[in-house]
């Protein structure tokens, strides 16, 4: 894995659009981050968060524009710079007829990970999944299957995180455990993305927030007043 991989500490997004047919889903998006930014993505449904999500991840291509991770772009990178990222979707695509552990094992044999064991351990214990960890997660909760699709997007300690509406289906205790780890990721020196409706929980875990309306993506100014209400503002400002 090259060194401009491996240590990349900014990922700049550089007038990033994004068309399927007519349809336009991004338009001229630019926002940079950090080591240690976590962002929080706000916005309506369609409007354009998990298209930008997917492109920061690089399963998608911007129709127009660049993202950079460090010096590099997503065609520079390859696959040495995929496994620096840890991606979250919506859909969680766990294997439901595998167990919880045998999903976390496949993962990190995947990512020839040193320890699997170990590391397969800890994952389960962070999930707190520990007691649960020989059974299949088809007869799994939401939630528990939501703890346990993030430990996976997390094994092999990614430099950039992505998450997409991650605190779907968490009772409190599990969302309050969430905000903990999304923190130490953050404190970790881990670039993290997260998409989310949930403004009490976004306003806990985000060092940075940015609307996304209409495909066009607005860094919210930082202050005193609550999170959503500079959301507000920034919709409002849209419409006018």
């Amino acid at each position: 894995m090259s060194a401009g991989v491996r240590d990349f500490d900014r990922v700049a997004i550089d007038d990033v659009s994004r068309t399927f047919g007519r349809r336009r889903a991004l338009a001229h998006v630019t926002l940079n981050a950090a080591a240690g930014d976590v962002i929080a993505l706000l916005g309506p449904n369609g409007a354009g968060k998990s298209t930008l999500l997917s492109i920061l991840s690089s399963l998608m291509r911007p129709t127009s524009g660049a993202v950079r991770y460090g010096a590099i772009t997503a065609e520079d990178g390859g696959d040495p710079l995929r496994l620096r990222i840890g991606f979250l979707g919506h859909e969680l695509f766990l294997y439901t007829d595998l167990t919880a552990r045998e999903n976390l094992t496949f993962m990190a044999r995947l990512y020839n990970l040193p320890d699997v064991a170990g590391t397969v351990e800890r994952g389960l214990r962070r999930a707190d999944l520990a007691d649960r960890a020989d059974d299949r997660v088809g007869g799994f909760s939401r939630g528990m299957r939501q703890r346990l699709a993030l430990e996976r997007a997390l094994l092999h300690q990614p430099r950039l995180v992505l998450l997409d509406e991650p605190f779907t289906g968490l009772d409190d205790r599990s969302a309050d455990a969430l905000v903990d780890r999304i923190s130490e990721l953050g404190r970790g020196g881990a670039i993290v993305f997260a998409a989310t409706h949930d403004f009490d929980y976004a306003e806990r875990i985000a060092t940075r927030a940015a609307c996304v309306n209409r495909g066009r993506c607005r860094e919210l100014p930082a202050g005193a007043a609550p999170l959503v209400e500079r959301y507000r503002a920034a919709l409002a400002g849209d419409a006018a």
